[in-house]
């Protein structure tokens, strides 16, 4: 019970569907990219990818003082079953699509890591 309340809590905040809705798109991104994307400060979005990972939805590399998101491989068997519905109501929020198109202008003016 307490895997399927931690999922749908990952879940139940804006932030945190962002940042998904930008990974289903993107094989790994940088918390700078991230940022740039979503406008948020790296406080805010290093505590929504901590309960991301803590979920199972995410995991994590890091590279000198920088540190990269991917979804996890392999998902859970409840996010494996959530990610086709995930990616196809997310790919339709206005939000979403503005984070993606903020996102590639921050990557085609610059490189965090």
């Amino acid at each position: 019970m307490e895997y399927l309340s931690l999922t749908f809590q990952s879940l139940a905040a804006e932030p945190r569907l962002r940042i998904l809705a930008l990974l289903l798109e993107e094989p790994e991104l940088c918390v700078c990219d991230l940022m740039a994307a979503l406008q948020l400060p790296q406080s805010t979005v290093s505590r929504h990818l901590a309960h991301l990972k803590n979920a199972g939805w995410l995991r994590d590399r890091r590279e000198a003082v920088w540190a990269y998101y991917a979804l996890a491989q392999p998902l859970g068997p409840l996010q494996q079953s959530l990610l086709p519905l995930l990616r196809h109501f997310l790919r339709e929020q206005s939000l979403a699509k503005s984070d993606r198109e903020r996102l590639d202008s921050f990557r085609s003016a610059q490189s965090c890591g």
